[in-house]
């Protein structure tokens, strides 16, 4: 007990040494210290310290080659906490004010890249991954000999994947829920957004589906042109595939709409 009370206490006076020590330079007058000690917070990773002072130092070495640099970490202290909204937003002001820094491609690559850290999963909104697949392909076609090129790429895909989950969630969400003219939107503008898309097949099979369920539930002078939308997604599904999962159910639903029109008739 004595020796857990004593590191205890070894830690709680190295913390008030730090905090003591923080506060000296945060009152000193000695700006090329303070530029020192925020480098130094910087390095050790205690980017909200570093933050501070290069936040102070931002104004004071504005205009100077030291101001430039102060605004590079400064950015990167947001970044290295997590707030990849305002280091986006610091990324992308570093890089207009100074269009020929060093720094310059790092930073608008990085800003794109926080449009993707904050891109969020496939079912919430999809705004800031719109806004990465943008970013990232200004980039792109700014600096096409840049070594991050592959990565951009790389993110590009991973981007439009998610928003390819996003339509295909939607649309089936609109099927489960029995809103099928809605459903049949939202399946057709997937298939239309997504041509390759990985869940094509099961695109088309709802697509089949709830057209026939739309055609079964409409008042009767628009059931034979819905039953004949019917036929026309079975051929879109058995054209591309004729051995479908779904061939047994696809049929059933094919013969169904056919006899369905020959009793409208």
């Amino acid at each position: 007990m004595k020796r857990k009370l004593f590191f205890i206490g070894i830690v709680l006076i190295l913390a008030v040494t730090s905090c003591s020590e923080f506060q000296k330079v945060v009152k000193s007058s000695d700006y090329d210290l303070k530029y020192d000690k925020a480098l130094e917070y910087y390095n050790n990773e205690d980017y909200f310290r570093a933050q501070q002072l290069f936040e102070e130092l931002l104004t004071l070495f504005k205009g100077s080659t030291k101001g430039e640099e102060v605004y590079f970490y400064y950015a990167y202290c947001y970044y290295g906490q997590g707030n990849y909204i305002l280091a986006g937003y610091h990324f992308r002001s570093f890089a207009k004010t100074y269009p020929n820094s060093k720094h310059t491609e790092e930073c608008e690559f990085l800003s794109a890249y926080c449009f993707y850290l904050d891109s969020p999963g496939p079912d919430l909104d999809q705004t800031n991954t719109r806004r990465a697949i943008d970013a990232l392909q200004l980039f792109i076609n700014k600096y096409p000999e840049s070594k991050r090129i592959e990565e951009c790429n790389e993110l590009i895909d991973k981007l439009h994947n998610k928003l390819e989950i996003k339509s295909y969630n939607s649309a089936k969400l609109y099927f489960d829920l029995g809103d099928y003219k809605a459903a049949n939107v939202a399946l057709s503008n997937a298939l239309k957004d997504y041509p390759d898309s990985q869940f094509r097949e099961e695109l088309l099979y709802l697509l089949l589906k709830s057209n026939f369920l739309l055609a079964e539930n409409s008042i009767e002078s628009k059931q034979k042109e819905r039953f004949q939308n019917t036929i026309e997604q079975y051929y879109a599904l058995i054209d591309e595939y004729p051995k479908t999962d779904h061939l047994k159910e696809a049929e059933k639903l094919y013969e169904q709409s056919l006899n369905m029109i020959k009793q409208i008739n």
